[in-house]
């Protein structure tokens, strides 16, 4: 799945790991996510869009999911 994680933090200019911290998870699940090899929960889709100010769906690419 494509995110927004990386160009969200560079403009913040936070690194995985304080990143990872903030939405209680480890530097290799951001680091996972960020590549596309892991898919986020929910819950912790949520705590980064809210991290961030977002939405879920202006955070993670939901197309290939809904045909779109």
């Amino acid at each position: 799945m494509k995110t927004r994680i990386k160009e969200l933090r560079r403009e913040r200019r936070l690194s995985q790991e304080e990143l990872a911290l903030a939405v209680g998870t480890t530097r290799q699940t951001i680091t996972s996510i960020e590549t596309g090899k892991y898919v986020a929960s929910l819950p912790l889709a949520y705590k980064i869009a809210h991290y961030f100010g977002r939405t879920i769906e202006e955070v993670f690419d939901f197309s290939e999911y809904t045909g779109g």
